[in-house]
């Protein structure tokens, strides 16, 4: 009897070891823009930290509000700079302990305090970039971009002959940057004339409206000009040599997205690992390399746009961040409500 107990209870530990060793895994979840990591660095992370990392992608910062909004919870967000600055001001993120990220230290001193996060203390950057034109040099002049700035899109020497992309917050962008004004106003009437200039240029230019699709469309260079976002183009030219980026000298939407931490977040420690991890050099040089999107990790941006890197001679790698017309979106109701309906009539005309 003694015997058989003793065999027992050497089962019943053998079976708390083996139950032991298959503990459930922390679970961290990312929502982020759809097709905006290196699969590879996941695969690191859950190694390094013996940890299953679980992304969900979102086609808009829009989308992503929504699903906040109806009780959906994930650890890390990756939004942009103007949801961040809504998310903040609605007490939705967590600030950040950045004793637990000494990466911080390895950050483009540009993209520090930002406008949206004033004393870096919700965000971390994770790409930025601009909205711009990406151009075939075959059939558009650098000079021709100089002088005419945004206003070539209504140059009818290219009539259906433009890809605009479908957002309605980067085509007031355009629209009021070639009338002079800032993309953040909430004046009614400059609204109001870029809504103009937008139904002129859709009505007089046949442009074909177009999201993702775009970048495959202009990896053959299927038309001449397409508005697309910096990191997109960077790709597109690292492809087809005939094509370059031009940021207009009425200036352009320079975004920054960034990971933040959601309130309604479970796993807090793992996602500041998550964020000093993404901060690392090896790591960032492998995202930024695949994606395309300008690293905010300086030695990596370095690296990737000098003469041996994979990006030299790219301008849409390169945004400038000096220039004194670019701005930064910031959260403006007025002006989300007033361009929402705005936009949808002028797609109909």
């Amino acid at each position: 009897m003694k015997k058989l107990s003793s065999i027992l209870i050497t089962l019943l530990l053998l079976v708390g070891c083996v139950n032991g060793g298959n503990q459930e895994k922390q679970v961290l979840r990312i929502f982020m823009p759809s097709e905006y990591i290196a699969e590879d660095t996941i695969y690191e992370f859950e190694d390094m930290f013996n940890v299953k990392v679980v992304t969900e992608e979102f086609e808009s910062n829009e989308q992503m509000y929504t699903k906040l909004m109806a009780g959906n919870n994930y650890d890390i967000l990756i939004p942009s700079d103007y949801m961040i600055d809504r998310l903040i001001q609605e007490d939705m993120l967590l600030k950040l302990d950045k004793s637990l990220l000494p990466n911080l230290e390895y950050i483009n001193e540009d993209l520090r305090n930002p406008a949206y996060d004033k004393h870096d203390e919700y965000t971390v950057p994770y790409f930025y970039g601009s909205v711009g034109i990406l151009y075939d040099t075959n059939n558009v002049s650098l000079n021709e971009l100089e002088n005419e700035g945004w206003e070539i899109l209504r140059n009818q020497k290219f009539y259906n002959d433009v890809y605009f992309y479908d957002s309605e917050r980067d085509a007031f962008m355009i629209a009021l940057k070639a009338l002079g004004y800032s993309m953040n106003t909430s004046n009614l009437d400059e609204i109001n004339e870029a809504y103009e200039w937008l139904s002129s240029f859709s009505s007089t230019m046949s442009p074909v409206f177009v999201l993702d699709a775009v970048i495959e469309s202009m990896l053959d260079a299927n038309k001449s000009m397409a508005i697309m976002y910096s990191g997109d183009a960077a790709f597109v030219m690292s492809e087809n040599e005939d094509l370059s980026f031009f940021m207009p000298n009425e200036g352009t939407n320079i975004w920054v997205d960034a990971m933040v931490i959601s309130k309604e977040a479970k796993e807090v420690d793992l996602a500041l690992e998550w964020m000093n991890f993404m901060l690392d050099y090896d790591i960032a040089y492998l995202n930024s390399e695949e994606i395309g999107y300008s690293s905010p990790v300086i030695d990596v941006y370095k690296d990737l746009s000098n003469e041996d890197g994979l990006f030299y001679g790219n301008d849409a790698y390169t945004p400038d961040l000096d220039r004194e017309n670019d701005e930064t979106f910031s959260h403006n109701e007025e002006l989300r409500q007033a361009i929402s309906d705005l936009w949808i009539r002028v797609k109909v005309k």
